[in-house]
């Protein structure tokens, strides 16, 4: 009997992060959702990762309508969210009030599915977020962020797995955010959790196309009993993104596993975003082959090009490959942990102040609380001397107990100065926009009347607009927001601003 393999859509959300940093305007995606909805995925992830902040950073638009405008026009679908846990869609630990307000909110604007992850494998990290899902009766789905080293095993996958399950998970996901599980280790951890903990524990996988060799991954899964993977339509995969919708249904005719996915709304589905996707070029990851450099670096593509960024701003570009020797040992001091959001970022940054300025003659603020344990724990343990570099610099001793534990209560606060701002409505939701990106969220408020912003081009546009700045004039840009880093030299905190490119 040919077993069903469910699959995740991710051309809403993850797909268009990946290929074009989360730029698409909801006015793009609208006109397709009725084919989404008919064409029989598991589910459709459309919200959470870095929408929330492109959103208001970048588009001018609410996010919360967003997800509301979904609801409405995918009604057959179970709506899918990535959230990083105790970071919600931020970049900090927000107190435990604040976790159990956002998922209620969320699910009350219409999500069904929570894929929580945190970016240390921290499972204390996820368990209040969890909680709330179970309570507001969505799907909680514990994420394991897959990555290599030395530590890293399949038993400790599969007591990862036991651990959120036993705090009540629907589902697990395997999520490879780096392109880095190999076909092997797919079916080893896939086939060792089905094992320990029986056949009816559901398992995702969701895997980026980078080093092109995660396809075959998918399949091995599958072999192993993974239930659903994770694809992005044609039109929107490969490169830093992830593999082809309608190349995972036609693979598996004859290997005992089969989709129901209707293959001619998948083509409409395709042939739409093929039209949507030019307009995107200026946004476009340099990544468009195959990247299996990866293997050795471990170093997601998107990190890289946030590497060569700060190196460009300090007129250092030419010293990235020196930077991407500096990584590794960077992230073997911090206890070996995953290089997704937001430690990607933070293990990325420091080797390039590494590198700049002498190892560790300069910690981030970010880098010096990974080491002292405010983001959690890592699977290895912290290098001492660093702790030790981080403790004096920073001023303020390690801990070993969920960073939570420590936050003071937030919300009040959070409605009384998100409430002293032109332009907020009022709502909860506006309270916890304010509360995640306290920044940016004042502007978004004050231009929110204008409407959302489309900063797609027409290809016509974009090619004016290369030949005009090849003689010599400047066309209008959209904005890039500055990345702010928190930097503690000689124990007094000071605030570095890089420029993207």
């Amino acid at each position: 009997m040919s077993k069903k393999i469910d699959i995740t859509e991710l051309a809403l959300r993850d797909a268009h992060q990946s290929l074009f940093a989360t730029r698409m305007a909801i006015e793009d995606m609208v006109p397709i959702c009725e084919e989404i909805d008919q064409a029989g995925y598991w589910s459709v992830e459309c919200w959470g990762g870095a929408t929330f902040d492109a959103c208001i950073r970048f588009l001018n638009e609410d996010p919360w309508e967003r997800l509301r405008t979904f609801r409405t026009l995918l009604p057959n679908s179970k709506l899918q969210m990535l959230l990083r846990g105790q970071n919600l869609l931020g970049y900090r630990h927000y107190e435990d009030d604040v976790v159990d307000r956002f998922v209620g909110k969320a699910v009350e604007n219409g999500m069904d599915v929570f894929r929580t992850f945190d970016a240390l494998n921290d499972v204390r990290n996820v368990e209040r977020a969890i909680k709330a899902v179970k309570r507001e009766g969505a799907h909680a789905q514990g994420t394991l962020c897959y990555t290599v080293s030395e530590l890293h095993t399949v038993e400790g996958y599969v007591q990862m797995a036991r651990d959120l399950m036993d705090l009540g998970c629907d589902s697990l996901c395997l999520k490879d955010m780096a392109a880095l599980l190999q076909p092997q280790p797919a079916y080893d951890i896939v086939k060792a959790i089905k094992d320990d903990l029986g056949e009816d524990v559901r398992i995702h996988i969701h895997c980026h196309a980078t080093t092109g060799v995660t396809l075959v991954s998918l399949m091995k899964g599958i072999e192993a009993g993974a239930d659903c993977v994770d694809a992005a339509i044609s039109s929107m995969s490969l490169g830093p993104g992830h593999n082809p919708t309608e190349s995972l249904v036609e693979m598996l005719p004859g290997t005992g596993f089969h989709t129901e996915l209707d293959m001619d709304r998948l083509i409409k589905i395709k042939d739409y975003f093929a039209g949507i996707r030019p307009k995107y070029a200026e946004f476009a990851s340099n990544i468009i082959g195959v990247e299996t450099e990866i293997f050795k670096s471990q170093i997601p593509g998107g990190m890289i090009s946030n590497m060569e960024s700060q190196l460009r701003a300090q007129g250092a570009a030419d010293r990235l490959k020196e930077v991407l020797l500096e990584v590794p040992r960077v992230r073997a001091d911090a206890g070996y942990p995953p290089l997704v959001t937001p430690s990607s970022q933070i293990v990325g940054t420091q080797a390039v102040f590494n590198v700049m300025m002498g190892r560790y003659k300069v910690l981030t603020g970010e880098f010096a609380d990974v080491m002292l344990g405010y983001y959690g724990s890592t699977l290895g343990v912290p290098n001492p001397e660093v702790v030790e570099i981080a403790r004096l610099q920073a001023k303020k001793d390690p801990i070993t107990c969920r960073p939570a534990d420590l936050l003071p209560a937030e919300w009040e606060k959070d409605c009384e100065e998100a409430g002293a701002l032109q332009g907020f409505n009022g709502s909860d939701e506006d309270v916890l926009t304010y509360a995640m990106f306290p920044k940016v969220a004042p502007t978004f408020f004050g231009t929110r009347h204008e409407g959302p912003k489309n900063v797609g081009k027409a290809p016509d546009v974009l090619a004016a607009e290369k030949a005009a700045t090849a003689a010599g004039a400047q066309p209008g840009q959209p904005v890039r927001t500055p990345v702010r880093y928190k930097v503690i030299v000689n124990g007094a905190p000071h605030s570095v601003s890089v420029q993207p490119s």
